[in-house]
């Protein structure tokens, strides 16, 4: 059998007992099992593409997968946090007060970034921002990440990268799961899962996640919860459908209801939307179906579809954000093989209906119309494998908006592998994004900031490439893994929330001149028959926006940064896991005269856990945010929430306003955790 290779990615492990891969990333490679770590040659590893496996190898678009095994090294429950272990994925909290937040890839904000259940948008605008954490964990079978531009299918508002989350299988999950934990804190967490087949064609996976966390904590004594309380309840049904001629079919439906509270320590649901004790109070309620399924034709045509419902009740202090959001797409894509060609083409279409109770949808503004918002594409790709170490892709995207007309998207890639120890892959592709301001920055409902949209928004258009190289350096038995990545995007319109002309407003308007995001990341992964597994990982990025020669860094978003993930595999099924991400200073957003300094310190954010494997349970404990780290003064002027005071002179001297946006982490701070999984094996149907 050809010797392969398993590139990894420095936020992944390669290595799990029980013989699960823990991660996987672009080809593949010698994998170690069990306790004695015995080597097994794997094949290249499958991949969703076009909604059809393909191996890693064979893909021109440099992808990273991490596996369920993975996101157990760190007790996270939901996906928001889980991403925090991928090197150059930074889950970004943008309210200090309710800690709502966005995911960022290499630097560009959370709406840069597409995500996607099972290959198909469900999660985009409102749900950027209030659905990420109703994403269970333990619902992933893995996540795909590609970090900048990806191909024609995934559509023109990739800009900054795919996040793509892959349910677990009905045909292989367990027929009985059950994973309980509770932290030193009392954050309570249940995931329950059942899979089931009513008859040999039809399996399912039934799934329950409930989040508890009722703890009003203060340690810094500014009379503000430290973290939000919160109670989740997310169900997740999933069906596969078996039939002939190995043709798909699948559905998937998902419930979450969320309640989020943070605010003063005596607030109570009396005060919803009062103006006397501050509190944000956040109702989500969401609904999500989806679908696929191959047409009973001798060529290889798919039909997908998803539908999603999102309403949105929140008070922010005494102001009210009532949204409410529908989105339907569709799509038909046909792949054909042509000799050394793929050809993937198809239809695609995403009718948004959306309104809220905010400026940005008052019919009388220039920004009108952001109610419904109609896209329609079409679009063209070849995967050209030239010769045996060459292949290109070459791709066009033709969308066109209801308000905004045609929008064109070219796509370049190729790769290069000249022998089984280096890999090369560069890719190029224009990007285009509608702003939904209020959906998108949550900065703009929070604090006493008045927003101000200055004139007609128009769409957001970039440029962007990528290049990524892989090595693999063979010493004796052992191996190192190189990944390194250099990305730049390069923005003709940008539409950024103003934070500094004026400490009272949030300026909406087009960007004067242009902006760049640009940067390196580096992936090391250190494979050997050692019961020790090491990867780690680094970033710099370069985020800014230049108008009149004045170069303004971009807020929140560190030039340097990186993750690391340490496993020890003791005899008798003990494992040790050590990982954490680090961050260096990022720019925040500061008042006039601010006592706080305009760039946050170098932290880091470390976890230990260990747990312990039996024949059908394991049990885990350990410890997160071990250094204990906290920000300081997260929330200026928290004893004047409603700014009563702003023209005190003799209390308030530097005219103050209450303000949550400077949060730049967590502020929970060391605490203890401990767990228990259990799983009763289902037979193969």
């Amino acid at each position: 059998m050809t010797k392969t290779y398993l590139i990894l990615s420095l936020s992944l492990s390669a290595f799990s007992y029980s013989q699960e891969l823990d991660s996987l990333q672009i080809d593949s490679d010698t994998l170690a099992v069990g306790p004695t770590f015995n080597s097994k040659k794997i094949e290249g590893v499958n991949i969703i593409k076009h909604q059809r496996p393909q191996k890693k190898t064979n893909s021109i678009i440099p992808i990273e997968v991490y596996s369920s095994a993975f996101l157990r090294k760190s007790n996270t429950n939901n996906i928001f946090d889980s991403v925090a272990m991928i090197n150059g994925v930074k889950p970004q909290l943008n309210c200090s007060v309710c800690n709502t937040g966005d995911i960022h890839i290499n630097g560009m904000e959370g709406p840069y970034t597409l995500m996607l259940i099972d290959g198909m948008p469900i999660v985009s605008s409102l749900s950027t921002v209030y659905g990420l954490s109703g994403i269970p964990s333990n619902l992933v079978e893995r996540i795909e990440v590609i970090k900048g531009p990806a191909d024609a299918t995934y559509g023109a508002e990739a800009m900054g990268g795919i996040i793509n989350v892959i349910t677990k299988n009905p045909l292989t999950s367990p027929k009985l799961s059950l994973d309980y934990s509770s932290s030193s804190d009392a954050e309570l967490n249940l995931d329950l899962a059942t899979s089931f087949k009513i008859n040999p064609k039809i399996s399912s996976l039934l799934s329950l996640n409930h989040f508890y966390f009722g703890n009003r904590i203060d340690l810094n004594k500014d009379n503000f919860t430290d973290t939000p309380l919160q109670h989740r309840i997310s169900v997740f049904n999933k069906w596969n459908f078996k039939r002939n001629k190995n043709k798909k079919a699948s559905l998937g439906l998902r419930y979450y209801y969320e309640d989020r509270f943070g605010g003063e320590l005596n607030w109570d649901k009396t005060h919803r939307g009062s103006d006397q004790i501050y509190g944000e109070s956040i109702y989500t309620n969401r609904v999500e179906a989806f679908a696929l399924y191959d047409l009973p034709t001798s060529e290889n045509i798919t039909t997908l579809w998803s539908y999603n419902y999102h309403h949105q009740d929140s008070y922010y202090g005494d102001t009210s954000f009532l949204a409410e959001q529908q989105v339907f797409f569709g799509q038909i894509q046909w792949l054909k093989r042509l000799g050394k060609h793929q050809l993937t083409s198809g239809i695609t279409t995403k009718l948004t209906s959306y309104d809220d109770n905010t400026v940005a949808t008052e019919t009388n503004l220039a920004t009108s119309s952001l109610q419904n918002r109609n896209l329609y594409g079409a679009f063209l790709q070849d995967e050209w494998q030239v010769s045996k170490s060459n292949a290109l892709l070459l791709a066009y995207r033709l969308d066109y908006d209801n308000q905004h007309g045609a929008i064109h998207s070219p796509r370049l890639a190729w790769k290069f592998n000249p022998n089984e120890n280096h890999t090369f892959r560069a890719s190029f592709g224009k990007g285009f994004r509608v702003v939904h301001v209020f959906t998108e920055d949550h900065a703009a409902l929070t604090g006493s900031r008045d927003v101000v949209i200055s004139e007609d928004l128009k769409p957001e258009e970039s440029y962007n490439a990528f290049a990524n190289y892989l090595t693999k350096i063979p010493i004796g038995d052992s191996k190192i893994n190189i990944d390194l990545s250099g990305f730049y995007s390069y923005f003709t319109n940008k539409i950024i929330g103003d934070f500094d002309t004026d400490p009272d407003k949030i300026i909406f308007e087009n960007l004067d001149g242009h902006a760049i995001s640009k940067g390196l990341s580096l992936n090391m992964d250190l494979l050997w028959s050692s019961p020790l597994k090491i990867n780690l990982g680094l970033t710099y990025m370069d985020v800014y926006q230049k108008s009149d020669n004045e170069k303004i860094q971009q807020l929140h978003a560190p030039k340097w940064s990186g993750i690391y993930n340490l496993s020890y595999y003791f005899p008798n099924n003990w494992i040790a896991d050590f990982t954490g991400q680090f961050y260096g200073p990022m720019r925040l957003p500061i008042l006039e005269n601010d006592f706080r300094p305009e760039y946050s310190p170098f932290f880091t954010l470390a976890n230990i856990q260990v747990r312990k494997q039996f024949k059908h349970f394991e049990i885990y404990a350990g410890v997160k945010n071990l250094l204990n780290f906290r920000p300081k003064n997260p929330i200026m002027r928290p004893n004047d929430p409603f700014d009563q005071q702003i023209d005190d002179t003799a209390n308030n001297p530097n005219h103050y306003t209450f303000d949550t946006t400077y949060g730049y982490a967590p502020m929970q701070g060391i605490r203890s955790f401990i767990g228990v999984k259990w799983e009763l094996k289902s037979k193969k149907f």
